[in-house]
């Protein structure tokens, strides 16, 4: 195989390997990465802003705001308007959240960060650089990015959750 071939392999195995890993968690956990990412933020922050959700996530408010909202209607988050500032919402998990969140696996990018931590300064450069040159070879440089391996919108439990479930289905028939 030549050499560009096996770059366009590789290329293919780590958005494979996203993809299944999204796939895999809404089946067993009925949540997508992003979904899971705010939980954890929530939790890990304690009383949070939309804002310092946002900001903690690398999102948009409105991603955000969107995202909670599909949260709050499963009733694992709620918000509440702040007394001292009547701008500010803050996000909390309900038990039902709390209880999701002690259950969900990992998200795919913590494997990563645990291995890639592991690797000597000059290893995470080398990659780090690689991988940059890539995005700009693809003109993705300009694209917004979140950091969590995800594939496909950010914003769509209901699209990847269906997607699941047809999969499955097919699947369930077959055997």
């Amino acid at each position: 195989m030549e050499t560009i071939e096996e770059v366009l392999v590789t290329l293919r195995r780590l958005i494979r390997a996203t993809d299944l890993h999204s796939k895999q968690l809404v089946k067993t956990a009925g949540i997508t990465a992003p979904q899971l990412l705010l939980l954890r933020a929530i939790h890990d922050q304690g009383e949070v802003t939309i804002g310092e959700i946002a900001n903690e996530v690398s999102l948009s408010q409105a991603t955000v705001t969107s995202i909670l909202d599909r949260l709050e209607k499963r009733e694992l988050v709620y918000r509440v308007r702040s007394n001292q500032d009547k701008r500010k919402v803050h996000a909390y998990l309900t038990e039902a959240g709390l209880e999701l969140l002690r259950e969900a696996p990992l998200p795919l990018q913590e494997h990563f960060i645990r291995q890639f931590r592991d690797l000597k300064d000059w290893e995470q450069m080398m990659i780090l650089s690689s991988l940059q040159r890539v995005v700009h070879m693809m003109d993705a440089q300009h694209l917004d990015a979140a950091p969590m391996l995800e594939v496909g919108d950010i914003d769509s439990y209901n699209a990847t959750y269906k997607q699941v479930s047809s999969t499955s289905s097919t699947a369930d028939k077959k055997s």
